[in-house]
């Protein structure tokens, strides 16, 4: 068989098959922190489904597990540890000048 005569075919690739992040004996639970840190990104957000690949109804459950843990102080709302450290400088433009502005925490 020519290639010409089929040209919409594609080739096959392997794929290595990744392993869900939660077994289906695992608990889902707010106690169990090493789990629940798996799903929340450096800044202390929930990551996404897609991200996590986990199925809807985990991701409803791993998303109220964090917000127990949450609400019981077993974890912090927000990760603004950095924040904290180091002041940033943003560049902001109004018209054709330019000025730097430096953030900081009011309190």
């Amino acid at each position: 068989m020519d290639k010409s005569k089929r040209p919409f075919l594609k080739s096959k690739r392997s794929f290595r098959r990744r392993l869900p992040p939660i077994q289906s004996g695992q608990r889902i639970d707010y106690r169990n922190m090493s789990l629940i840190s798996r799903f929340i990104s450096e800044q202390g957000k929930i990551l996404s489904r897609r991200v996590n690949r986990l199925t809807l109804k985990q991701q409803r459950l791993i998303t109220i597990a964090i917000k127990q843990a949450r609400i019981l102080s077993l974890l912090p709302f927000l990760n603004n540890e950095k924040q904290f450290q180091r002041k940033k400088s943003i560049a902001r433009t109004t018209g054709r000048r330019t000025r730097t502005r430096t953030r900081t925490r009011n309190n």
